[in-house]
């Protein structure tokens, strides 16, 4: 297996993916490494023979001095100062991504990106691969770190990779297929702008070969404006039926339904609740047309489809009200599609951690475009700041019952009067710092919020 790496090697940030990076150069036989986090490092066993340098604390990018390629993590960002002199000094920069797809042996390699949806549609490709009998793999963003990958690859399986902009930033080769998801803003706390965010995107499909292939979505003009940058010559494109739209893509979502190649798949026959999930299983089931799986086998496969934890996840029933845990909705554009997916009366739990999202489209879609909205109960550090736009856009006069609560129990045991033929469903358009860990914790307090009612 061919190595770019020139001793000796940095590590820059010590988190799940540093470690990671720390085993692969272990294994690859790197005898000078530099490990580099803002934190206290805790190193495992060195093997014999092997010199691990740390730099920690504020000033740990002294380390770069030591290092003649840096192994970037994808949560630092690559374009401070330290970084660029680094590299105007002769100093290489590579990170995971960038390693895996070098050195790669897998038979093809399917890469993920965009705003939502990805790590949902990842596991779609994984699912409709294993029902098809295709060796596969799932890393990056979501799974297990890409290096690991490399560890028990074999060249007839395939490798699915979830990619965020972060580890997308400083690509310079792009996977086999590419998936564009539909990107809006994200992550402007980390990148300078918009615009910056989005050219980082682009690299999952800039970089491909004419033999690759492109799955994006037709209506989202920042989708497609990233995939006119690939010159692969396949092309799938997922487009929307509706007043304003013919829906004239390789894949068409009228409704609740999705047709590709003259075979139709109705959500209605599918376990996975939520309408834009048409989205994720149109672009899996492309990606896979272009692993040659046969669209009857991907819709076959996608019925038995069940949703990953915490993302517009059915809890059941109980005492006639409806439960829908979706906590990883971290986003407001998160929200307004798990909401449009509402059928019957329901209360909302939303708020949580302050990331300086912008709440206007939410809250004039809240109030103005769902009829079936009867009350929400504010959580957390945005409560205050949302309950100010959804004032704006008329929440009072609509009728919605609106108030903000400490904690989740309490929100929670609020909701509950929706009553009967109502539905709860949590989705917070926010992250969960200050009340909880993580979105896995806020969703595992609301399971057993749902568990022990009734």
């Amino acid at each position: 297996m061919q190595n770019t790496l020139v001793s000796p090697v940095g590590i820059l940030g010590f988190g799940v993916e540093g470690q990671s990076t720390l085993r692969y150069l272990f294994r690859e036989g790197v005898k000078d490494i530099v490990v580099m986090d803002k934190n206290p490092v805790n190193l495992p066993e060195v093997p014999a023979g092997v010199n691990v340098k740390v730099s920690s604390g504020e000033n740990y990018l002294d380390g770069l001095k030591d290092c003649v390629t840096v192994v970037r993590s994808a949560g630092v960002y690559p374009m401070s100062k330290e970084l660029f002199h680094f590299q105007m000094n002769g100093g290489l920069m590579t990170s995971q991504i960038q390693l895996f797809l070098e050195q790669t042996r897998s038979a093809k390699v399917v890469g993920v990106t965009g705003t939502l949806g990805k790590g949902s549609t990842v596991s779609m490709i994984s699912h409709i691969l294993d029902k098809c009998g295709k060796a596969n793999a799932i890393g990056g963003n979501f799974g297990v770190p890409a290096l690991d990958l490399l560890e028990d690859e074999t060249p007839e399986r395939i490798s699915i990779l979830e990619l965020s902009s972060f580890q997308l930033m400083t690509l310079s080769v792009s996977p086999d297929v590419g998936v564009v998801l539909r990107v809006s803003t994200e992550h402007l706390d980390w990148h300078k702008t918009v615009e910056e965010y989005r050219d980082a995107k682009a690299n999952l499909v800039r970089w491909q070969k004419r033999d690759g292939a492109c799955v994006y979505l037709k209506d989202a003009a920042p989708t497609a404006k990233i995939a006119a940058e690939s010159p692969a010559k396949t092309k799938y494109a997922v487009s929307l039926k509706d007043g304003e739209s013919a829906g004239d893509g390789d894949a068409v979502i009228d409704g609740a339904t999705l047709t590709i190649d003259g075979e139709t798949l109705y959500l209605a026959d599918c376990k996975v609740r939520g309408i834009y999930q048409l989205e994720n299983m149109a672009a899996a089931t492309l990606a896979c047309k272009a692993l040659d799986v046969k669209v009857a086998d991907a819709f076959e496969a996608l019925k038995s489809y069940e949703t990953l934890p915490f993302r517009m996840e059915f809890k059941g029933e109980k005492n006639g009200i409806e439960f829908y845990n979706d906590s990883y909705a971290t986003r407001p554009d998160a929200t307004i599609a798990a909401t449009a997916s509402m059928k019957r009366p329901f209360a909302l739990i939303l708020g949580g951690s302050e990331k300086n999202a912008d709440f206007t489209e939410l809250s004039n879609i809240l109030v103005k475009d769902r009829p079936n909205l009867k009350q929400i109960a504010l959580i957390g550090a945005t409560a205050e700041r949302m309950l100010a736009d959804l004032k704006k856009a008329g929440v009072d006069e609509a009728g919605i019952k609106t108030a903000i609560f400490p904690t989740l129990e309490e929100a929670f045991a609020d909701s509950l009067s929706i009553g009967q033929g109502g539905t709860v469903i949590m989705s917070p358009a926010c992250a969960s710092f200050g009340l909880f860990k993580n979105y896995k914790v806020r969703g595992q307090v609301f399971d057993k919020l749902v568990e022990n009612y009734g």
